[in-house]
């Protein structure tokens, strides 16, 4: 791949990023609020949440749910700008709830790791399904620090990052949004996968903290291409339509805290467009 770009520097701790009206999307958790980044490096801020984690995606007419972690529940972002409770969470886990997506139906998956992080005593985490009227329930459970999520085009299959369980796990999605048939996508050794994103070729785009890179992934694990930070990758998305790009949000994690905000969206050269959700 040719060289990456900096789209935007002093974000102060910057996740889920979304491709959604042609902008890049995402939350800085550190600074609690939702930006909407364009690939010229204007930005607006379009929401403030006092949350960590605050993972966001958008319903099919186009408005932002973002995950309240905090007060364990889901926003809804309506049409004048004003956040309403779009589902309560609490009743399934009082754990950190983390990332989101929203399928064709308005059906939203949440997942929560499952035990308070940083140093918490591990416990597997869970997924649940968010109805488009609110209604909650769990649809799996015994997931390694479960964190992206992914829906492939034809809206049958959910793909899960286990970072603890170094894999990407694939389930079955019912027509009651249910989930059954788990199996291993692909394995990813050495490797903590945190947010993902598919692509129109069917392959998927996992970000690492650790290891400093994304890694695009058939199905079975064959590794297709790699890009490289200086720092910690943390999530990723892709643009539609032609001239794609991986836009990766990344920071420095696990030192001394930094003088000043680490957090960046730097724009890759891809291989193929986005595809499915988120």
């Amino acid at each position: 791949m040719t060289a990456s770009e900096v789209l935007m520097e002093g974000v102060v701790f910057g996740e889920s990023p979304r491709w959604h009206d042609g902008r890049v999307w995402f939350s800085d958790w550190g600074a609690n609020r939702v930006i909407a980044l364009g690939t010229d490096g204007s930005h607006e801020v379009v929401a403030t949440v006092p949350s960590f984690p605050m993972c966001i995606d958008f319903l099919p007419d186009g408005r932002l749910l973002v995950v309240d972690s905090a007060q364990r529940r889901l926003l809804r972002r309506e049409s004048d700008g004003s956040l309403v409770t779009h589902a309560h969470l609490a009743e399934i886990s009082k754990k950190p709830w983390n990332d989101i997506v929203v399928d064709d139906r308005g059906n939203a998956y949440v997942n929560t790791i499952g035990f308070d992080f940083p140093g918490g005593e591990f416990a597997p985490g869970l997924v649940v399904l968010v109805t488009p009227d609110g209604h909650v329930r769990q649809v799996a459970d015994d997931l390694a620090f479960p964190n992206g999520m992914a829906i492939v085009p034809d809206g049958r299959t959910l793909v899960v990052a286990e970072s603890y369980a170094n894999r990407l796990t694939a389930y079955d999605i019912g027509l009651d949004g249910g989930l059954s048939n788990r199996r291993v996508w692909a394995e990813t050794p050495g490797d903590h996968p945190d947010g993902i994103c598919l692509d129109a070729e069917g392959a998927i785009w996992y970000a690492d903290v650790g290891n400093q890179h994304c890694v695009r992934v058939r199905e079975g694990g064959e590794v297709m291409d790699t890009v490289d930070l200086d720092r910690g990758a943390f999530a990723c998305t892709l643009s539609r339509g032609e001239d794609p790009h991986l836009y990766v949000v990344g920071q420095n994690w696990g030192g001394p805290e930094p003088a000043q905000p680490s957090g960046l969206v730097v724009a890759f050269p891809a291989p193929a467009p986005g595809a499915g959700k988120p």
